[in-house]
């Protein structure tokens, strides 16, 4: 299994809880350096919230998974101001 497989297996253990409320993610890349670029969709892409989530749920879920991932972003993340 490559690692977007792993990851997108990782993001199936939280994507019930995204959908939940309006919204999904879809990885857009994985970089040479193990970086995840996550597109954020529906409501995930416009909450506030959207941080959180990133940090204490996709983010976790996709490193316990895959320990070799180094970082999880967001491309286009709702910036609080």
């Amino acid at each position: 299994m490559n690692l977007t497989e792993q990851v997108e297996q990782a993001l199936e253990t939280i994507r019930p809880y995204l959908k939940a409320d309006g919204g999904d993610v879809s990885v857009e890349e994985i970089t040479a350096d193990h970086v995840v670029k996550l597109k954020l969709l529906g409501n995930c892409g416009s909450c506030p919230m959207s941080f959180m989530t990133m940090k204490a749920g996709i983010e976790q879920a996709i490193k316990k998974s895959v320990p070799e991932i180094t970082s999880v972003v967001a491309v286009n993340m709702a910036t609080q101001e």
